[in-house]
């Protein structure tokens, strides 16, 4: 039987931290900053954590 692949995709969006957690970047944070105020800025420059289920799928999908 051959070996897994993982997801391409899911591999350049998602990271795992040293705990195991996955790690996401926020959408829309990337352009027409213009609009949105600055505390809106850092908001969505920061990085958030999956939790529950999905964060279970993306791990399989990164880790096969």
């Amino acid at each position: 039987m051959p070996k897994m692949k993982s997801h391409r995709g899911a591999c350049k969006r998602f990271k795992t931290t040293s705990s195991g957690k996955i790690k996401r970047e926020r959408m829309n944070g990337s352009h027409n900053l213009e609009k949105k105020n600055s505390k809106r800025c850092r908001r969505l420059h920061q990085t958030a954590l999956l939790e529950g289920l999905k964060a279970k799928q993306i791990k399989r999908m990164i880790q096969a």
